[in-house]
């Protein structure tokens, strides 16, 4: 939420020299989209995602945990964490960037509608979530693509902010969305931004348990490190602390 916040108000604040240099927006999104990638891709490969699988979106752990791939004991930790950094991140965003990122072009980076409705909104939160959650368990699920499993999600990513933003402002993430609003003041749609994103996924892990690649023992980590602990490996093991398929052995 910090980078977003940041490079929000770097690409698209009037008073940032690269509004005045780059004037279309579409190069600003790019940009944008970019630099968010790359925050994923930093979240996801960074030690402190190696420990916890950098799930960040609650969606996403929600899937995994359809999927039978972690305990009910830690899904609501999870939860909790993501909702509360989306809200903490925004907060130290509004007090680095202030008062620049209240300004109505970058408006705390929050998500809302486009010009073209709630309805398709709706359905793209609801596309770009499915493709997204499918591509991160069909990647993770191959051994020679599971470590490219970050570079996949935040190539998806980049290009999602890029064409996709004007139309929704591209969450995919309630977590993402509510520390946003919740600094802006502007709800605007806020169920879509739940539903889309849970229905897709969801219905992206349902589509991955029909297919082979599900039979393929595989962690809720966007990428396993077997230097860190696994505590949704330690969850499929009959013995604690060990899990009998890890595939990076």
């Amino acid at each position: 939420m910090m980078s977003a916040c940041g490079f929000a108000v770097l690409l698209f604040d009037p008073a940032s020299p690269v509004v005045t240099i780059v004037r279309a927006p579409l190069p600003r999104f790019a940009a944008m989209g970019i630099a968010m990638g790359l925050t994923l891709m930093v979240d996801i490969y960074a030690p402190w995602g190696r420990l916890s699988g950098a799930h960040l979106n609650p969606a996403v752990t929600l899937t995994f945990y359809r999927l039978g791939k972690m305990a009910r004991r830690d899904l609501l930790g999870y939860v909790v964490a993501q909702f509360t950094g989306g809200l903490l991140g925004t907060g130290v965003a509004t007090l680095l960037f202030r008062p620049w990122i209240a300004d109505a072009a970058v408006d705390y980076a929050v998500t809302v509608p486009g010009a073209t409705g709630s309805g398709i909104a709706f359905l793209a939160e609801l596309l770009i979530s499915f493709v997204l959650m499918l591509a991160v368990l069909s990647a993770s699920s191959r051994p020679r693509l599971a470590r490219y499993t970050g570079v996949i999600a935040g190539l998806l990513v980049a290009l999602y902010v890029t064409f996709e933003t004007p139309i929704s402002g591209m969450s995919m993430n309630p977590a993402r969305t509510v520390g946003s609003a919740a600094f802006a003041h502007r709800w605007t749609a806020l169920w879509l931004y739940f539903a889309a994103p849970l229905l897709g996924m969801l219905g992206a892990g349902e589509l991955f348990r029909s297919s082979r690649a599900s039979r393929a023992r595989s962690c809720a980590k966007l990428h396993h490190d077997s230097r860190f602990r696994c505590i949704f490996c330690e969850h499929h093991s009959p013995r604690p602390g060990v899990w009998e398929g890890d595939p990076t052995r």
